[in-house]
């Protein structure tokens, strides 16, 4: 890339510098310290002026750098301040937990006693009547079983919604960075236009000069046609992608306003070993390790319940015909002689050994997962930098050449059409592999749970 390349922007750059400079994004998971990739090659993308409304379906389509709607402008740190306040995954693994509360609670209540009587002979003369009030004992540790797989059944819920946060704010994160591509896509698709409407006006005034074919004009005019079909298409991703960020705050899309973010940095990429330490401690992991407790807790509970229960009575009995009051005194215990609880502790047992298999799924199923999204972040970087460095300038040096060469008569217009078409591409690669990067990044995130998350949007 040439220093005069790399000193001037095109438009398209330059707002999105400008945006960076007013736009305040937290970063996510490895801060972005990489320094924005370089500015696309200039030349006539940069002497592109603003598009001016198209007719048809592109009527509504924005001038270059205007405002997309009349919403206010949304920012990473505001997008993901939108999804914590009205997620409604969250707020039901929120009053999940709470209701996790109420089990606990439950778990520690004694069982209730019971009042009972009982009336001997119907004649009042010789009548026998007893009251008394039987009190259950629970043996074999029962209460204090039932308490702790109930706090693990909290704290399983606890660590659910911790999982399902970071999904959800990872899923911000590529959606927001999907937005900002989209708002791109568009606007070089405009530029594109600009540039095609230039060519078939050149070749029209050539046409009627005499020095081209007729054949000419008419290639001119279908591919302005054509990146009229792209524009259009662009418009749609880009209501699509804003649609896409408003669904998970339960919005949409007319809620959101001009992006303001960070495409053009890449995020960055630590090892694959380091993250696979991290995986250690992450969300989902945590969440089958206390799974596989809670189940094991639940078998204490099924154990304990082989131990038959106690129960006291106490009471006073009248006999009318006997004139008096007699105390009542008795004991209760089952008889283990069928059942022996053995069914529900074998569920339960069974049902032990099916977490602790989904411990060692959930392991393998992570690690997977982890190394997939560090080779997906590898790749997009290495596209993304291949493409700006040295894809991009060569697609603008060559449109630059066959559009000078058309002018003075040396080059086809179908040489500066495939040019243009060939540079439209690139851009539009690099806005891809920019954003997959973003995604790649999001999905670690996601697994490896980050620890900063809730700063970003403090």
């Amino acid at each position: 890339m040439t220093p005069e390349t790399q000193a001037v922007p095109t438009p398209l750059m330059a707002t999105v510098l400008a945006l960076s400079g007013a736009a305040s994004v937290a970063p996510h998971q490895g801060a972005h310290t990489d320094a924005p990739s370089a500015a696309t090659p200039h030349g006539a993308l940069a002497d592109a002026p603003s598009v001016a409304p198209h007719q048809g379906a592109l009527a509504d389509a924005p001038p270059v750098g205007a405002p997309v709607s009349a919403a206010a402008p949304l920012s990473l740190a505001g997008a993901l301040s939108r999804v914590l306040q009205a997620n409604t995954d969250l707020r039901a693994g929120a009053l999940e937990i709470d209701a996790q509360s109420g089990a606990v609670l439950q778990a520690g209540v004694a069982p209730n006693p019971e009042l009972a009587t009982l009336v001997e002979d119907a004649r009042e003369p010789t009548r026998t009547t007893t009251v008394q009030l039987n009190v259950p004992i629970e043996l074999g540790g029962k209460r204090a079983a039932r308490v702790n797989a109930a706090q693990l059944g909290h704290d399983a819920a606890g660590a659910g919604l911790a999982v399902k946060r970071n999904a959800v704010l990872a899923s911000a994160r590529a959606a927001f960075h999907d937005l900002l591509a989209a708002q791109q896509r568009q606007q070089i698709a405009a530029e594109s236009l600009t540039l095609a409407n230039g060519a078939l006006a050149a070749a029209t005034k050539r046409v009627l000069a005499g020095k081209n074919s007729p054949v000419d004009e008419t290639r001119a005019r279908i591919a302005a046609s054509s990146v009229k079909v792209d524009l259009a298409q662009a418009a749609g991703e880009l209501a699509g992608a804003k649609n896409h960020l408003a669904a998970l705050w339960g919005g949409t899309g007319r809620d959101i306003g001009r992006a303001e973010g960070y495409l053009d940095r890449l995020p960055t990429r630590a090892s694959l070993p380091h993250l696979m330490e991290q995986l250690k401690a992450a969300p989902a992991l945590r969440l089958a390790h206390i799974e596989l407790a809670r189940r094991q807790a639940l078998s204490q509970v099924e154990r304990a319940g082989r131990v038959p229960d106690l129960t006291v009575s106490i009471g006073a009995k009248r006999d009318q015909q006997a004139g008096r009051n007699q105390a009542v005194f008795g004991l209760a215990i089952p008889l283990p002689l069928f059942d022996r609880n053995q069914g529900k502790l074998h569920e339960a047992l069974q049902r032990s050994e099916k977490a602790r298999a989904e411990l060692d799924g959930a392991r393998a199923r992570l690690s997977n997962e982890l190394a997939q999204a560090h080779e997906a972040l590898s790749v997009a970087r290495e596209q993304a930098q291949l493409l700006n460095d040295e894809v991009l300038p060569g697609a603008q040096s060559a449109y630059e050449a066959a559009r000078t060469g058309f002018e003075y008569g040396k080059f086809n217009l179908i040489d500066v059409i495939d040019a243009q078409r060939t540079l439209l591409q690139a851009r539009t690669q690099h806005l891809r592999a920019l954003a997959d990067a973003h995604r790649a990044a999001a999905d670690i995130d996601s697994i490896l749970g980050v620890p900063g998350a809730a700063q970003t949007v403090e």
